[in-house]
């Protein structure tokens, strides 16, 4: 017969042994990616004095999960690889009143709570630092409900103005600095998995924004200084987790909206063009079987309809007729031709010697948006426990270009799907493993018809089967061409990530060891100047038909790119 404590024992000793045999062997240049939370602290009773072999019991008010260990001769104690969310640590003790408190687990940290236990007593005096959790996140007053605008509130995060968002080659999300890093330097994650997309931007849409707040336990931002578990990006870690279902059904159904009624004219409208964003939603958690599994679901659609004034320089009359400021030249016939076609006449004020002047619309910008996540927590026994989360997200914005010629416009969807399975061999020895596909397809450069019929028209394009090329010139709003000539990228990115965490206490020491492996399929077709578009020097050399250079792309030369790449941690 074997004795189970000795053989625990010496597979923790294995354990620890080929963690160090194999640890010096792996030289190449890795990333660490633990995702796990640890808490920590000392019991001590109303005089100060430490309190050695206290049971303490941490139970996650949500899914039910309880994990158990024993403070130390000192008094301390620590709880490894927890999941983010809401615990009930509980402390008892011989000749002792049981002790309880409630926290909030903060994803990827490392907390410390020290409790007074007293003699006929349940007080308990929790030291717990501040969390951004989900009442906190779903109450904040965001300008389009956006989850990631909770980063900016933290110290030393900055919104980087110059990174515009909303084009598809930088990707959708909102572009953050941290402690000074560039936004492609930061690592956003959910739990626990990497969801940055094929820029190395943050998470987001078409419409520039990260749905889903209510969906959100808890939001956090760690500026620097975090530990060495954390790799892959030199900026700083977002992180973010679900939320989950309870013993007791909960949900709401919600709508919010912005009018253009409660709106003051812009300087530049001739009348305040119409404004309307309706965000609306519903989400509903609860078991499936009590104690047991499980389900929290949340769906949110976004709604706007954004009046945008376009202001645009454009020929006068004058121009168009060969009276320049500068004296009068011939005007090729087909120049005219196309600039009568794709170049309104001045609207507004005749500009400086006369050759320009103002022309200015107003027209809709139209962003739908389709939002909706499920998550599901299974208790597979006391000391193990499975989760799994999908998410899926779509939005396109259709808007009209500078001349209203046609409309323009780019497309986003994204897909998250995560397993995170939790298994407690020992309160010393608990192992965690995760893994999780994060895909985004972008769009980009996509024309629709609008205003004018002639964006269609190919007898106005100067490549076989285009329609009408763009037109540059400085002075005058460029022209970016007619249907289907303006550049264009579609972007496929799919990670696939695999990680494994292993947390094992020995005496007065805590050892951590995992590995991650994360694959990389990045697929871009870009296509450039399709349509080709003609540069001039000056509005005289665009009348006259002296064009100073032509960019198109040769057709016979557009290639897909497909990248790939593996990043492995240890």
């Amino acid at each position: 017969m074997f004795s189970w404590p000795k053989w625990r024992r010496t597979a923790e000793s294995v354990l620890v042994l080929l963690a160090l045999v194999v640890g010096p062997l792996t030289s190449i240049p890795v990333f660490a990616q633990v995702a796990d939370s640890s808490l920590s602290g000392t019991i001590t009773s109303a005089s100060g004095s430490r309190i050695p072999n206290a049971v303490l019991s941490l139970k996650n008010t949500v899914s039910g999960y309880i994990t158990s260990a024993k403070s130390k001769e000192d008094g301390s104690y620590v709880f490894r690889n927890l999941l983010p969310g809401t615990y009930e640590l509980s402390v008892s003790a011989v000749g002792f009143e049981v002790a309880r408190t409630i926290m909030t687990i903060k994803p990827a940290s490392s907390q410390a709570v020290n409790l007074v236990i007293r003699r006929g007593s349940t007080a308990a005096s929790p030291n717990v630092g501040g969390v951004v959790n989900s009442k906190r996140v779903s109450e904040l007053p965001l300008n389009g409900r956006s989850a990631s605008d909770v980063a900016v509130l933290e110290p030393g995060v900055a919104t980087a103005r110059t990174q515009a968002s909303g084009q598809a080659q930088r990707g959708f999300g909102t572009q953050m600095t941290i402690s000074g890093a560039r936004p492609r330097q930061n690592d956003s994650r959910l739990d626990g998995i990497s969801v940055n997309d094929y820029a190395n931007g943050p998470p987001g849409s078409a419409l520039g924004v990260n749905l889903g707040v209510d969906a959100v336990e808890q939001f956090s931002v760690l500026t620097s200084n975090y530990p060495a578990q954390h790799g892959r990006s030199s900026g700083g870690i977002i992180s973010a987790s679900t939320r989950s279902g309870t013993n007791r059904f909960h949900g709401d159904v919600y709508e919010f909206f912005r009018n253009s009624a409660l709106d003051a004219r812009n300087y530049f409208d001739i009348q305040k063009p119409p404004f309307r964003r309706n965000q609306f939603g519903a989400s509903l958690g609860g078991p499936i079987w009590k104690d047991k599994t499980f389900v929290f679901g949340d769906y949110e659609g976004l709604r706007q309809s954004l009046g945008v004034t376009q202001v645009g320089t454009v020929p006068s009359a004058a121009v168009r007729a060969g009276n320049l400021s500068t004296g009068p030249i011939a005007v090729d016939a087909n120049v005219l031709r196309f600039v009568d076609a794709f170049y309104p006449l001045p609207n507004g004020p005749i500009l400086g010697s006369g050759d320009t002047g103002i022309f200015n619309f107003s027209d809709q910008e139209l962003t739908p948006e389709n939002y909706f996540t499920v998550k599901v927590d299974h208790n597979l026994s006391k000391g193990d426990a499975l989760n799994g989360t999908y998410m899926f997200d779509s939005g396109t914005v259709r808007q009209p270009d500078e001349l209203n010629n046609k409309r323009t416009g780019y497309d986003s969807r994204r897909q998250f799907l995560t397993l995170n399975e939790t298994h407690t061999f020992s309160p010393r020895l608990l192992n965690s493993f995760r893994f999780g596909i994060n895909r985004v397809v972008a769009i980009t450069g996509l024309t629709f018809p609008s205003g004018n019929p002639l964006a269609s028209d190919s007898s106005f394009g100067a490549v076989p089967g285009k329609n009408a090329a763009g037109i540059s010139v400085p002075g005058i709003t460029a022209f970016s061409g007619g249907l289907g000539t303006q550049s264009n990228f579609q972007f496929h990115w799919t990670s696939s990530q695999g990680y494994d965490d292993l947390s094992l206490t020995k005496g007065k020491h805590g050892l951590k060891f995992g590995f991650g492996l994360e694959r990389f399929r990045d697929n871009i077709f870009a296509v450039s100047d399709p349509g080709g578009v003609f540069s001039f020097n000056s509005v005289s050399d665009l009348l006259g038909n002296v064009p100073f250079s032509l960019s198109v792309t040769i057709t016979s030369t557009i290639t897909g790119r497909g990248l790939r790449q593996t990043i492995l941690g240890t």
